[in-house]
């Protein structure tokens, strides 16, 4: 017996709430303790690029995983294994080993390709419940990482010399969330997809069948590119403000600001998207992005690092929501699991570029060169939602 949506809904918010302390800790500190263990500075990045790498490789499995076994039982996986990360990172740091901080992010990465289908969690309780509160059921949860947010830069400042290591307080003290998140996960109670006879009897289309749909190729490009220029420049935040001369308070700050503004738009996203359509939202995304990166293009004050970085967020989740909202109408429920497996794997991959140049491009080229970067690749959304249109070819479910 599923019990009520809003206390489920709520189950994943906190969970997505611990996920973003996770997530922001480790951008912050990550590029730091990595250009203080790296003998050439533009590899500081890496252990940033070995997190998001194992989201990437794990992607898939996970989805394979929680299809068989269920959503719940992924969920307590994947932060039973953060716990042996975060341990690997601290004992990594402590030792000042490089290689072995990337091999413990690449572990905490499995955590985060569970733990991002929240979402697509929370539209299967929305499906179950009230179909046409799916949009804000994925807002909604989303919005959990407003926690992350302002817990996330505040542990890390807070962390950062709590033991005699640097950075060593900042990983140890995410295994505690790590255990927070195993132990919710067990009160969680997910629909499980129970297909109809005539369902059952339908034939699932191959992957590259459904992932030909202009529906699902706008989805993936939205929450892809999103999420891999937010990366980009997220990333690079905190060696930018270092080399800028900037305080680490001011860095945490950005950051915090830069987080609220990826998740507090969840409060209402989902009723724009249901006021205005998905197409608008995802346009209304492209057009923060480009803003915040002109924005960054005339100076490197706190201020501008704060504005741009805040309108990243707001954009970012305007793209992603509006992205992950578009892909739950794109497929039957026989090929979600493969479906949605396929959309978090494209994320990861396109943000292991990011994070695995964000660095490198950085310390050749500078900050400018990062946003310039940004601008066609954003771009691109734009001018394939452009195409659509003038193909006459909305993005709807085929």
């Amino acid at each position: 017996m599923i019990q009520s949506l809003r206390f489920q809904l709520g189950l994943l918010a906190t969970l997505q709430a611990l996920l973003l302390t996770n997530n922001v800790t480790l951008v912050a500190v990550n590029g730091l303790a990595g250009y203080q263990l790296a003998s050439e500075k533009w590899m500081a990045t890496l252990p940033v690029t070995g997190y998001v790498l194992g989201g990437a490789v794990w992607a898939m499995p996970a989805a394979l995983f929680m299809r068989r076994f269920g959503r719940a039982s992924g969920y307590a996986l994947g932060s039973l294994v953060a716990v042996l990360g975060a341990v690997i990172t601290w004992y990594a740091v402590s030792k000042a080993n490089l290689w072995l901080l990337c091999l413990g992010t690449f572990v905490c990465g499995l955590y985060n390709a569970f733990a991002q289908s929240y979402r697509f969690a929370a539209a299967d309780l929305a499906e179950a419940k009230d179909p046409g509160f799916k949009a804000k059921a994925i807002s909604l949860v989303l919005t959990g990482g407003i926690v992350g947010g302002v817990l996330g830069p505040e542990l890390a400042n807070w962390s950062r010399s709590a033991l005699d290591t640097a950075f060593a307080g900042s990983y140890l003290s995410l295994a505690g969330f790590a255990v927070l998140s195993f132990v919710l996960s067990f009160l969680l109670r997910l629909p499980e997809t129970k297909l109809t006879a005539e369902q059952a009897g339908s034939e699932i289309r191959p992957l590259a069948v459904v992932l030909r749909q202009p529906a699902v190729v706008l989805a993936i490009l939205s929450a892809s590119i999103g999420y891999g220029v937010m990366n980009l420049l997220m990333v690079a935040t905190p060696l930018a403000m270092e080399i800028c001369g900037h305080s680490w308070p001011s860095t945490t700050l950005v950051l915090e600001w830069h987080v609220i503004g990826m998740f507090a738009p969840g409060l209402v996203t989902g009723s724009l998207i249901s006021r205005f359509g998905v197409m608008r939202m995802l346009l209304a995304g492209v057009a923060l992005n480009l803003m915040a990166m002109l924005i960054a293009l005339t100076g490197t004050s706190v201020s501008h690092f704060l504005v741009s970085m805040a309108l990243i967020g707001v954009g970012w989740n305007f793209m992603y929501t509006g992205g992950t909202t578009l892909l739950t109408q794109s497929y039957s429920p026989a090929e979600k699991n493969k479906v949605q497996g396929f959309m978090d794997m494209a994320v990861f991959c396109v943000m292991v570029s990011s994070s695995l140049s964000s660095g490198a491009l950085h310390f050749l080229n500078g900050w400018s060169l990062l946003n310039l970067i940004a601008i066609p690749l954003v771009g691109t959304v734009l001018l394939y939602a452009a195409w659509l249109s003038f193909q006459k070819a909305p993005p709807k479910a085929a």
